[in-house]
């Protein structure tokens, strides 16, 4: 099983390198804070927030997923060179739409680097109107 890596508050670390690290490779969740149930409802995750990550052919950003609980909502897959290409940085960046059933939902996303493994978001609640 691979390691999970987090998000670690980046004004807490001190080195800049580290902060860098962290944040390009941490997938951020934006969405409202209510869902109305059997409707459509976006989800945006990016990875990176401050910082973006490089797009080479041995190093990117493979894929970003979004769970609620167990259940995996939605992927999305990109290969090398999609986000700029070689000594460019692009942002790994794509919007779900997803149909809520249930009374709420418990956002996580993961995003995986070919070179630095799993990374987790802070999950996110959405509380889930009929």
């Amino acid at each position: 099983m691979p390691k999970i890596n987090r998000y670690v508050d980046i004004d807490t670390v001190e080195r800049e390198a580290k902060k860098d690290y962290i944040d390009r490779h941490s997938p951020f969740i934006t969405c409202a804070a209510t869902a109305k149930q059997n409707a459509p409802f976006k989800v945006t995750v990016k990875v990176g927030n401050a910082y973006t990550h490089p797009d080479d052919f041995d190093h990117y950003i493979a894929n970003i997923q979004l769970y609620t609980g167990d259940a995996l909502l939605a992927r999305a897959d990109f290969i090398s060179g999609t986000l700029g290409g070689q000594d460019k940085k692009g942002q790994a960046e794509v919007t779900f739409t997803i149909v809520p059933t249930g009374k709420k939902l418990s956002l996580v996303a993961q995003s995986y680097c070919t070179k630095h493994g799993v990374w987790e978001s802070d999950p996110v609640e959405v509380s889930v109107e009929e």
